[in-house]
């Protein structure tokens, strides 16, 4: 376990996790803020294999854990620590739709926040999509000032890039 909250476990990605992930990375709702196209189940197998076998590189900076319930141990999303281009530690989440609207990305978010601050963290980035008003309201909430406004390089998608002094 990576850490936990109320009512989450945070811990590394297993190959059991798949059925779930390409649910999630198949859904158009929950892909039209990241990528703009949904995952084929193929690619998927290959996406969390790859970020299973990144748990195992040397200088690893690209951290990609499974949320599960600590009630039912279901898959809820994931969360993600990154370095960005700039060198500065990037958070991010992502949810099954269905579990949208019910508080657990606050809840996620102030679980990493307190991990990131554990492991002496001085900083933290966060990219929002201009669309994704709910998790842009997280953020805010969570104590993240916005920065600037750009357009993503690779996605082209309007973007917010907030900070967190920790």
């Amino acid at each position: 376990m990576i850490f936990e909250t109320n009512r989450f476990y945070v811990r590394k990605l297993i190959k059991e996790d798949l059925v779930a992930f390409h649910e999630m990375h198949e859904n158009v709702n929950v892909m039209r803020y990241v990528s703009q196209k949904v995952m084929t189940y193929e690619e998927n197998e290959k996406d969390l294999n790859q970020l299973i076998a990144f748990y195992d590189k040397q200088d690893n900076d690209f951290w990609i854990y499974a949320v599960v319930k600590k009630l039912d141990n279901s898959f809820v999303g994931t969360v993600a620590l990154v370095k960005d281009k700039n060198n500065d530690n990037e958070i991010g989440y992502r949810f099954l739709e269905k579990y949208w609207g019910k508080g657990f990305g606050n809840e996620i978010v102030k679980g990493l926040i307190a991990y990131a601050k554990k492991i002496n963290f001085l900083k933290l980035i966060a990219c929002v999509s201009l669309d994704n008003i709910a998790s842009e309201k997280i953020i805010k909430n969570n104590g993240f000032e916005l920065i600037t406004s750009y357009t993503c390089d690779d996605l082209k998608i309007p973007e917010r890039k907030y900070k967190l002094i920790l």
